[in-house]
């Protein structure tokens, strides 16, 4: 397979930035932001500030005749991937690679649906969390990309041209030899604290104090861990070590994506974390009730700080 030389970054939150700076620095000729046009000129006048440094990226819009993209990174909200989804269809050619670092464990069949799985590759982000407000984002640089073949074990063609982009970019990655685990130990652990930080309104470093906060997000994250074991997924004995290692590595002070939008006032993405466990759980007859319980309270928490 061809070296990456053309990318496209798609999802301005806090992921898509930290990569398209990072991609803009390693050559400012391999990177465009593709963005749709009610936010160009307000990118243009505003610009993003990462950790207080204006970034101005080469914006372009989802029209005919934009040079096509070896890897296309999906940096959006979920609510937003069908629309982004559509949006890059100018831009792929035959051996394009996808990868989507949303949250959740839905992207990457949503991606294939309208491309095919030849040109999606099971990814996500995984670092210390990072912090926005207005357009001012403040990350503190420890993260990767986490990617590999679903289906496939070690370095296959699309792998390795990804793999050798990213160390020629200089950024952090890893090929585990299982992506679908890995992948539901970062879902099983946003699961549980996600949800559990947003009804108490607790930091990360609330798991750490209280044992009566953990225990409610482990109770999130066991019932999430019943429903992997059903759909599949090797090792699930493995799941809960995995997420109470990283809760004690976590920031103390760092809050969760979804408490910064509780208390944003915005939508925040209870459908991808309780919702899928509940949808599956129902689908294979597993038993979700504490997910359930918490899908009730962050959607009512969302109605009720909307409304002010």
């Amino acid at each position: 397979m061809k070296d990456i030389k053309n990318t496209i970054v798609i999802g301005l939150g806090a992921i898509g930035t930290i990569y398209a700076a990072k991609l803009q620095q390693y050559d400012p000729n391999c990177v465009r932001v593709l963005i749709d046009g009610s936010r160009l000129e307000r990118y243009k006048a505003d610009g993003i500030l990462l950790n207080g440094v204006r970034q101005d990226f080469n914006y372009v819009l989802p029209e005919r005749g934009q040079p096509k993209a070896d890897l296309i990174l999906i940096a959006t909200k979920a609510d937003a991937l069908p629309e982004a989804v559509k949006a890059v269809e100018n831009v792929v050619h035959d051996e394009t690679i996808m990868l989507a670092l949303l949250n959740g464990i839905t992207s990457e069949e949503i991606i294939a649906e309208r491309y095919g799985w030849n040109k999606v590759l099971h990814s996500y982000f995984i670092g210390h969390g990072s912090t926005r407000v207005g357009n001012a984002i403040t990350f503190d640089g420890v993260g990767r990309i986490v990617f590999g073949e679903a289906k496939a074990s070690g370095l296959t063609p699309r792998v390795e041209a990804v793999r050798r982009f990213f160390d020629r970019a200089n950024i952090d990655y890893e090929i585990p030899d299982d992506i679908l685990f890995s992948q539901w130990c970062k879902f099983v652990l946003n699961v549980g604290i996600n949800q559990a930080s947003a009804v108490l309104r607790a930091t990360y470093g609330a798991f750490q104090r209280s044992q009566k906060a953990r225990d409610i997000a482990l109770e999130l994250m066991q019932e999430a861990i019943l429903v992997a074991q059903k759909v599949g997924i090797q090792n699930v004995e493995g799941l809960l070590p995995w997420c109470e290692d990283r809760i004690r590595y976590m920031p103390s002070a760092f809050k969760s994506s979804m408490l910064q939008d509780i208390e944003a006032g915005k939508k925040t993405e209870i459908d991808l974390f309780g919702g899928t466990i509940c949808a599956l759980g129902a689908k294979y007859g597993v038993p979700t009730p504490t997910n359930q319980m918490f899908l009730n309270l962050i959607q009512a928490l969302e109605e009720t700080v909307s409304q002010g």
